[in-house]
C-alpha cells in the first residue's frame, strides 16, 4: 500500500462527445470540450463543490471543438485558447464568451492539437500558442498581432502533407529560446528551433504520434515523451543531441491498445500519466541512468536514456481516455475525458512519497 493508488472521484456523463478537459489554472474549477451531434462545439464549466462536480456554465458554439489550452493566458485572464473542425484558433473570455477576444483562420482543415507557452509563469518570452493541423501545417500564434501567425512550419511545394496529430512547446527557459514539437500521422517527430527557425532534429518512430509533451516547458529541454498509435511510446533525453544519433531514447510498450498521450506531475517532472485506448491510466516514474552522458568512439558526446518504472495502473472506461490533465493548485487532483461521453475527477495518492 506504500504505491500510489488512482482513485475514481466523481463521475458525469455528458450528451456530447469530449476531447478535451483543463483545469482552469488556480482554481477549483474546469472546463470540458467536444462537439454536440449536431455538429456545434461544446465548452462547459464545471467546479468541484463539497465532494461532486456541478455544472456551473454551458456555451454552445457555431463549430465543434477539437482541443485547448490556457497556456498562454496570464493568471489574470485566464483566456481559453481552442482549435476547432473549421481550422480556427479562437481566444475566449470564459467570463463573457459571446465573441472571441481573438480569431484566426489558421488552418484549411481540422486543427488536432494546441499548446501554449509563456502564460501562466510557464516559461520566458511571448505568450504564444501553437496549433497542429490536418492539413500538414504547424503554427505558432502571437495573441497580440493580429490574422498572422508569427512562424509557420508547413511540407513545401510537392511534399507529401501529412495529418499533424500533436504539438508540444519546451526549452522556453529565456526570452528568446523556445522549440516546437510536432507528431505526425506517419510517426515523423520534428523538433523546430523558434529562436533559429530551423528544424533542430527529426525521427520517424514507425507508427502515428498521438500526443507529445516536454517534462517541463520552461526549462532547457530536459525529457520528451512520445506516444504512439500501436501501444508504445518514447522518451527522449533532451539534454544531449548527438550529431548523428540525436537524442537517447527508451521504448515503452502500455495499454495494449493505443497510447492517446501523456502528462507529466506538474510537482515532479520525472513522474507521468499515460492514456489509453483501452480506457486505462498508467502511472509511470522516470528514473535517470547514473551517467546521462558518455562519449563515442570519436569523441563525441551522447546521452544515455534512463529506465521507466511503472507506479500504478487503473481502467476506468471501456474507451479511449481522450484527455487528462493535473490540477496544478492541489496535487494528485486530476480530470479526465473519455469517448464513453463521461467526465472522471480523480485522486492519486502518496505522489510526495515518490
Amino acid at each position: 500500500m506504500d504505491k500510489p493508488q488512482i482513485i475514481l472521484h466523481v463521475q458525469k456523463s455528458v450528451n456530447y462527445t469530449l476531447f478535451d478537459t483543463k483545469w482552469i489554472p488556480q482554481s477549483a474549477k474546469f472546463v470540458a470540450l467536444g462537439n454536440y451531434a449536431r455538429g456545434t462545439g461544446a465548452i462547459q464549466i464545471y467546479e468541484m463543490d463539497h465532494g461532486d462536480v456541478k455544472l456551473v456554465k454551458e456555451i454552445e458554439k457555431s463549430k465543434s471543438l477539437k482541443c485547448g489550452t490556457f497556456g498562454a493566458s496570464s493568471l489574470q485572464q485566464r483566456y481559453l485558447a481552442t482549435g476547432d473542425f473549421e481550422g480556427k484558433m479562437q481566444i475566449w473570455n470564459l467570463e463573457s464568451p459571446e465573441l472571441p477576444v481573438y480569431s484566426a483562420k489558421g488552418h484549411k482543415e481540422i486543427i488536432n492539437a494546441i499548446d501554449g507557452v509563456a502564460g501562466l509563469g510557464i516559461g520566458e518570452g511571448a505568450p504564444e500558442i501553437v496549433t497542429g493541423s490536418r492539413d500538414g501545417a504547424v503554427k505558432v500564434w502571437d495573441p497580440r498581432q493580429k490574422n498572422d501567425p508569427v512562424a509557420t512550419m508547413e511540407p513545401g511545394e510537392g511534399e507529401d502533407k501529412r495529418d499533424c496529430w500533436a504539438v508540444a512547446f519546451g526549452h522556453a527557459y529565456t526570452k528568446e529560446d523556445r522549440c516546437v514539437c510536432s507528431g505526425y500521422d506517419n510517426g515523423d517527430i520534428k523538433l523546430f528551433d523558434l529562436r533559429n527557425m530551423s528544424l533542430r532534429w527529426e525521427t520517424n518512430v514507425k507508427n502515428g504520434v498521438c500526443g507529445l509533451e516536454f517534462d517541463r516547458k520552461d526549462i532547457s529541454m530536459n525529457k520528451l515523451v512520445a506516444t504512439t498509435l500501436e501501444s508504445k511510446f518514447f522518451v527522449y533525453d533532451m539534454r544531449t543531441q548527438h550529431p548523428t544519433k540525436g537524442f537517447a531514447s527508451l521504448t515503452e510498450k502500455a495499454h495494449k491498445s493505443t497510447v492517446w498521450g501523456a502528462k507529466h506531475l506538474p510537482s515532479n517532472r520525472d513522474v507521468f500519466m499515460t492514456l489509453g485506448g483501452n480506457g486505462s491510466l498508467n502511472l509511470w516514474k522516470y528514473s535517470y541512468p547514473s551517467k546521462r552522458v558518455t562519449e563515442d568512439k570519436d569523441g563525441i558526446e551522447t546521452g544515455v536514456a534512463g529506465t521507466l518504472n511503472l507506479l500504478q495502473n487503473t481502467t476506468l472506461s471501456t474507451q479511449p481516455i481522450s484527455s487528462y490533465d493535473w490540477c496544478q493548485a492541489k496535487e494528485g487532483l486530476a480530470v479526465c475525458s473519455s469517448f464513453d461521453q463521461t467526465i472522471r475527477v480523480l485522486i492519486v495518492t502518496k505522489l510526495n512519497r515518490i
